[in-house]
């Protein structure tokens, strides 16, 4: 009985954290970037925020188009 309740303890914050890091990736927006210019073409956000080409985020998925 003390095992079940070590692992239940050990995986359930792990659980946790998976969770938050799944949540905290699906919210990074993407940044399509021009293959031929290098230059930004569009920002797309999927959390509650306004980025833009101007404003670019900390962390964001980089999206490469022509």
């Amino acid at each position: 009985m003390k095992n079940a309740l070590f692992t239940l303890g050990m995986a359930a914050p792990l659980v946790g954290l998976l969770g938050f890091v799944v949540l905290d990736a699906t919210a990074m927006p993407d940044v399509h970037v021009s293959y031929s210019t290098g230059e930004c073409v569009e920002v797309i956000n999927y959390a509650d925020t306004d980025y833009s080409c101007e404003n670019y985020p900390v962390k964001f998925n980089h999206v490469w188009v022509q």
